[in-house]
């Protein structure tokens, strides 16, 4: 069994570059940075979990496949822009983002989230 609490240590994470050329990142404000683990799941897999950590800045990007994400630490304000639905999500928030969607991701703090991703046609 695989569990997080909000302010739990969630154990060494890797960089992760914004740099996938699907996500199409555009970078707003600062310089975030990102890391995460891929716990379950992951290449060549329909569903994927796992924590991801961003540092304080803006970016815009498409995202892979439907999330599930449930915020550890931090705070951020996602936007989508199809809608213009903004949220503003703090430890013990959870969202739902569909595979597809562009959104903005402002992150006020650095911010820690554990996620459930599935794409029908694997990562």
């Amino acid at each position: 069994m695989i569990g997080y609490a909000p302010g739990q240590d969630v154990g060494p994470l890797e960089e992760w570059p914004l740099d996938n050329p699907a996500s199409d990142y555009v970078i707003q404000r600062g310089a975030p940075r990102t890391y995460g683990r891929i716990d379950a799941g992951g290449p060549g897999h329909e569903t994927r979990f796992g924590i991801w950590h961003c540092t304080a800045g803006a970016f815009d990007c498409t995202e892979q496949g439907d999330e599930l994400m449930t915020i550890l630490e931090g705070a951020c304000r996602l936007t989508e822009h199809a809608t213009g639905e903004t949220r503003d999500l703090a430890a013990g928030d959870s969202l739902f983002v569909r595979d597809g969607s562009r959104v903005t991701w402002d992150v006020a703090n650095s911010v820690t989230k554990v996620f459930l991703g599935h794409k029908p046609d694997g990562y």
